[in-house]
């Protein structure tokens, strides 16, 4: 088994329940008005942009444990053979870029680029080992 695949497939799912909790405890409760999803933009928004909103920030969630999965295969996987190098820079570009974009764009406030960083040296790493 592959144990930065494994760990990073694990840094992985933390980081997406850390985004949809603490997304749903510090933006969209204020945000929610006795519907499931989020409607009142506060004058600021309109109901269909915070809806918008909403879904896509759960649906990132979903798909950073859509990658998640992929590096538990990846982690269980004996011989990855030729997938390897594509999987695995595909995932370990993916978290990068999308690392120095929180970075940027949260002047590093936001804890969600260490996580994203982490996660993409190890795939890259795990990428070499195996």
């Amino acid at each position: 088994m592959n144990g930065y695949f494994l760990s990073a497939s694990i840094l992985v799912f933390v980081v997406g329940l850390i985004h949809s909790v603490l997304g749903e405890a510090l933006v969209f409760r204020q945000m929610r008005r006795g519907s499931f999803v989020p409607t009142d933009g506060g004058g600021v928004l309109k109901e269909s942009s915070v809806r918008i909103l909403w879904a896509s920030w759960h649906a990132l969630t979903v798909f950073g444990w859509g990658m998640a999965w992929l590096l538990l295969w990846l982690a269980r996987q004996p011989s990855p053979g030729a997938a390897l190098p594509v999987l695995g820079n595909t995932i370990g570009a993916s978290m990068l870029a999308a690392a120095f974009l929180v970075f940027v764009g949260t002047k590093a406030k936001h804890p969600g680029w260490a996580g994203l960083l982490g996660a993409a040296v190890l795939v890259w790493i795990g990428s070499t080992v195996t």
